[in-house]
């Protein structure tokens, strides 16, 4: 009767442990399913960062741009201007 009672304690701890087993790598998975998820937000962050400097760059190549051709269109008036002048002269 005893050896019954040591068989089942021994088939009672084989079923916990392939449990925990079981219980402990669900429980590391989904760990480093939230690990993964977390880089990749922090990956997806970085590059909306990135998209909006690199957007705030372009945006000031344009208004530099736009500036120094109202600047030129401006000179070339003038220069119009100057130029009609001395024919009337």
């Amino acid at each position: 009767m005893e050896n019954g009672y040591i068989i089942l304690g021994l088939i009672a701890l084989l079923f916990l442990s392939i449990y925990g087993f079981s219980y402990l790598s669900v429980a590391r998975e989904k760990m480093n399913q939230k690990k993964q998820q977390q880089k990749e937000l922090e990956k997806a962050q970085l590059r909306r960062q990135a998209r909006i400097k690199n957007q705030e760059l372009i945006d000031e190549r344009v208004r530099k741009f736009n500036k120094r051709k109202e600047e030129i269109q401006h000179e070339l008036m003038l220069l119009k201007k100057m130029k009609e002048k001395q024919k009337v002269s």
